[in-house]
């Protein structure tokens, strides 16, 4: 019986069995690469929730401070309409006049600063992705062409804020 123990047969018979390693065993190690993967999946999870909820308090905080360097230039202006106001009655009308002169091109800087350019399209033809027309009037001009401007339009970042309101040739 020893015999058959120490046969090339028997040897590998009983390297397998060492070898490979028993069903229990198995088992218990998938389960606890299962808990490792699981464990991975959670804070996976976990991290793209804060990654979410980050990305959407900082649209929340860019929405709300999105005038904020705007808001800032315009009170540049403010405070010059206000120095003109303060001026009492000793101010003469060509005092008034400088100082509203020189407040229009502080707005027109701070206008031009954030990309909010005018629309003045006097002799220009008819666009109405820019111009909204409210009449027509007889004259020498080309047809559709912008003959009086009524209230100039406004763009920012090339998205018309607001039309420019036009009469047009007939």
């Amino acid at each position: 019986m020893q015999q058959e123990q120490n046969t090339p047969e028997a040897a590998a018979e009983g390297e397998n069995k060492e070898v490979t390693p028993s069903l229990e065993e198995m088992l218990r190690l998938a389960e606890l690469k299962a808990e490792e993967h699981h464990d991975a999946w959670l804070r996976a999870k976990a991290e793209t929730e804060n990654v979410r909820r980050r990305g959407v308090e900082e649209a929340d905080k860019a929405r709300k401070f999105a005038a904020e360097k705007f808001a800032g230039e315009l009170l540049a202006v403010k405070d010059s309409l206000e120095a003109a106001l303060a001026t009492g009655d000793n101010a003469t009308l060509e005092t008034l006049k400088s100082g509203v002169e020189l407040t229009l091109r502080q707005l027109v800087a701070a206008f031009e600063k954030h990309n909010l350019i005018e629309i003045n399209p006097l002799g220009q033809k008819f666009d109405p992705n820019l111009h909204q027309a409210i009449g027509m009037v007889e004259g020498e001009g080309e047809a559709n062409t912008v003959a009086v401007v009524l209230q100039k339009g406004y763009q920012l970042n090339e998205r018309v804020l607001r039309p420019a309101l036009v009469q047009v040739f007939k």
